[in-house]
């Protein structure tokens, strides 16, 4: 029986951390061996806010280059760069045509991101959506990994799949999103009521995975918490929760367990430990990034062989679509 096929994307902007690990990078490593995995660096996307192009080029081959130090296998994956398949935007504007005005301005990350870029809500913040969903929809894939906070997307392209396939002819596999549990949610340190982001400012928000020993122990140290010292989950106390959720993951223990461990001992026992696992859990990743980054030639090899993989099905996907619409 052949494999159920998952797509998944990361924007190659800002830097990778934590919560960009555990909340995907670590599931779609762990699930490498149950599916046909394909594996985007959606840089398009990246330009509905301004960029230096210099600065892209360059972010993207880290991207690349870190996600195979975080364990995706060419040898079990298809990994590429969305630029350089010309399918996807090119099936965006046929799903542009096929998407309600209504629909798309429901979507609140268009809101969310306009109010972080208000000198430049550009036509693509607007539509991106649509190139989401083009990025999905071209490989006839069964799933896509998600967080619940991205489950809007993926109702948008099932939408437009659906009422494309009713309008004009069976042409897309309508996708079922894979909601991942454990670690899809992980929250600033510095704020642990909004999630973990690349594009926060804070000095101590977010724990990168490149960050040194010491940087992420003085981030962990400096970790919002509380005034009651007894070490529970307890999702009312939002920062212990949240520390205790990464504690779980990186150690592999269960809850239990943890507060058996921790019980009658402060935040600093605690903290410390944090620190600990987290270090060493980073610790091989940053060292096959630094391996990786001196050997550029390798990651372009796998990038060149992840395209030919998946080219093929976009474009039969693409004519199929321009076939059925009537464009010649």
């Amino acid at each position: 029986m052949s494999k159920k096929a998952v797509f998944s994307g990361i924007q190659p902007t800002g830097n990778i951390h934590l919560g960009n690990y555990l909340g995907a990078i670590r599931n779609w490593v762990n699930m490498q061996d149950l599916y046909e995995n394909i594996f985007c660096v959606v840089n398009s996307h990246a330009i509905t806010i301004r960029q230096n192009p210099a600065e892209l080029r360059e972010k993207t081959l880290d991207l690349a280059c870190m996600l195979v130090a975080c364990g995706i296998s060419p040898e079990k994956s298809s990994l590429f760069i969305q630029s350089e398949v010309d399918f996807h935007p090119a099936l965006a504007w046929i799903l542009d045509c096929n998407i309600f005005m209504g629909d798309m301005s429901r979507m609140t990350q268009f809101k969310d991101k306009s109010q972080k870029n208000p000198k430049n809500i550009n036509v693509g913040l607007f539509n991106y959506p649509a190139l989401m969903a083009a990025d999905i929809l071209l490989y006839q894939v069964d799933f896509v990994p998600v967080g619940e906070d991205q489950k809007q997307h993926i109702e948008l392209t099932r939408d437009v799949a659906m009422r494309f396939n009713r309008d004009f002819g069976e042409c897309f596999k309508v996708p079922e999103p894979l909601i991942l549990e454990s670690g899809a949610r992980i929250m600033g340190l510095d704020d642990p009521n909004s999630k973990m982001s690349k594009s926060a400012t804070g000095k101590n928000h977010a724990i990168f995975l490149l960050d040194s020993p010491d940087i992420i122990a003085s981030k962990i140290k400096k970790a919002t918490t509380d005034s009651n010292s007894e070490i529970v989950f307890d999702k009312s106390r939002a920062g212990l929760y949240n520390l205790l959720s990464i504690y779980e993951i990186l150690s592999k223990k269960d809850r239990g367990s943890i507060e058996a461990e921790f019980n009658g001992k402060g935040y600093g026992v605690f903290k410390n430990a944090l620190s600990e696992v987290v270090i060493e859990s980073l610790k091989p990743i940053r060292e096959s990034y630094l391996r990786l980054k001196s050997n550029e030639d390798y990651i372009r090899k796998i990038l060149n062989e992840g395209l030919e993989s998946v080219k093929p099905k976009a474009e039969a996907t693409y004519n199929r679509a321009k076939e059925l619409i009537g464009l010649v």
